[in-house]
């Protein structure tokens, strides 16, 4: 009788074991994604609404803006997380409206150009971009943990004070902009974030931001701090009409500067890729790069047939991640549905919409320090002995944070000047990646001892045989050892002496 072997399950492959792939009950999926479209939503509805207003269109017109935004957004965002051959990263990605695209959206309408010139322009710039996207992603070599923690840091930092707008009330010209209500509800968000996630339950501390959301929301309501009144006024389900301002048209000047752009967005959107693979503990080569910046410009390139704008990773919920620990892409995925829900039905976009801001101003307060604290979880992995990392780090971090403490520094520059250093994020990346190549790639002419003052200065360091000496009990008190017993230890000096 022969004995019959039990089958030996097939081994996962790596890409199978990966934090990322981790498959979600439908419900969680949905329930998590959901938290990150709240999370972002105020974010890609705002650059339809500024370049909407700026271009003279009616209230029914920036409407369609945003819910053609909310429904690209979606689709890019299942291109980005779910991916086709060539196209999406796989990773826990957001995708929506490029906030680094408005200054310059700004100038072509205000030049006369119009909206039309605006949808030419991301268009053809787009188009530029997904050819040099592979490109692109070869200088990931150039991004090591001190330029990758250098730019997660500055993300995470320089997204802190539209997290502090959002709490004043999201609108500087509103009469109650900055009222101590406002502010309230910012801190009673953050306070029921900490309950939350001190409860003992894993699921209710994952959803700590979303319920969080939720609550304050209903205690908002009878504060009067919230209105849905206007939740049912207006179409139930409408489709984005494709080409509704009109066809496209093409003006040189614009493309030329909707292409910086584009390089911008490429540089954040590698940036954002790196910092979610940190997150996510996945890993991340230049072939998943190249996927997830072709996703991001393929979008690009689509959404003006439906009046939207550029694509791009949306980085405070990388923060998102972190905060939850759901590293799940098919948990985004969900999100850009809901998100395509959005777009097709804005009577559940403008019940969103009516989540006050300073709400998401709490949650964002958590969210977007998350993403520098794992930024400087990257540093730490740095070796700062006998080089010159330091300097580049404090000089980059510096350098990023000069546009996010000063809006106007760059003011009199030449508006292509402005599109690119007005990013604190792109700022930092190009000294951190500048100064990495000068000190760390080029090694030439940098000094074989004591390179800086900052490497020059060690870290304090305690002997071993110090240690040794002492006993069980023993510690500091007011510059002096005592043992257990409170009596003082005596020391010995060079020549014997106690």
């Amino acid at each position: 009788m022969s004995r019959k072997t039990a089958p030996i399950p097939p081994t996962p492959t790596p890409e199978a074991a990966s934090p990322e792939n981790e498959k979600l009950p439908l419900a969680t999926a949905f329930a998590y994604g959901f938290q990150h479209v709240l999370t972002m939503y105020g974010g890609i509805i705002a650059p339809p609404l500024i370049v909407g207003a700026a271009a003279g269109l009616k209230a029914q017109d920036i409407a369609l803006l945003i819910t053609s935004c909310l429904f690209i957004g979606g689709l890019a965002t299942m291109l980005q997380t779910l991916g086709i051959k060539f196209f999406g990263s796989r990773l826990p990605l957001v995708q929506g409206v490029s906030f680094a695209s408005v200054a310059t959206m700004l100038a072509i309408v205000s030049g006369g150009g119009g909206i039309q010139a605006v949808f030419g322009a991301v268009m053809v710039a787009s188009l530029i971009g997904l050819v040099i996207a592979p490109f692109f992603a070869q200088i990931v070599h150039f991004f090591p943990p001190v330029v990758t923690g250098v730019v997660i840091t500055t993300i995470g930092l320089s997204l802190v004070p539209v997290a502090a707008n959002w709490a004043l009330g999201g609108n500087s010209k509103a009469p109650n902009y900055g009222d101590p209500s406002n502010i309230g509800l910012t801190a009673l968000t953050l306070a029921i974030i900490m309950v939350l996630s001190k409860v003992g339950s894993g699921v209710i501390s994952r959803l700590s931001i979303l319920l969080s959301i939720v609550i304050t929301t209903v205690i908002a309501v009878f504060l009067g701090k919230a209105d849905f009144s206007q939740v049912g006024t207006g179409p139930i389900v409408a489709f984005p009409e494709p080409f509704h301002f009109g066809l496209p048209t093409f003006q040189p000047a614009a493309i030329i500067s909707m292409v910086i752009v584009i390089l911008v967005i490429l540089t954040e959107t590698t940036a954002d890729i790196l910092a979610v693979g940190e997150v996510a503990g996945a890993k991340i080569d230049s072939k998943r790069i190249a996927n997830g910046l072709r996703a991001d410009m393929l979008s690009s390139a689509v959404s003006p047939v439906f009046n939207s704008f550029t694509q791009s990773a949306f980085a405070q919920n990388v923060g998102l991640v972190a905060v939850t620990g759901i590293k799940s892409r098919f948990a985004v995925a969900s999100g850009g549905v809901v998100l395509v829900l959005l777009g097709l039905l804005p009577v559940l976009g403008r019940v969103v919409a009516a989540v006050p801001m300073p709400v998401l101003g709490g949650a964002g307060i958590v969210l977007f320090g998350t993403v520098a604290a794992s930024g400087i979880r990257t540093l730490t992995k740095v070796d700062y002995k006998g080089n010159m990392n330091l300097i580049i780090v404090a000089t980059s971090i510096a350098f990023g944070l000069i546009p996010v403490v000063n809006g106007s520094f760059y003011a009199k520059f030449p508006t292509w000047f402005q599109v690119i250093f007005d990013s604190g994020i792109s700022s930092a990346a190009l000294m951190a990646v500048l100064l990495n190549l000068l000190f760390n790639v080029f090694r030439g002419g940098n000094p074989k001892q004591n390179p800086s003052v900052f490497a020059a200065a060690p870290t304090r360091m305690i002997p071993v045989v110090v240690l040794d000496a002492l006993e069980e009990g023993d510690r500091c008190e007011d510059g002096r050892i005592v043992d257990k017993d409170g009596q003082e230890v005596p020391l010995e000096t060079a020549n014997g002496a106690h």
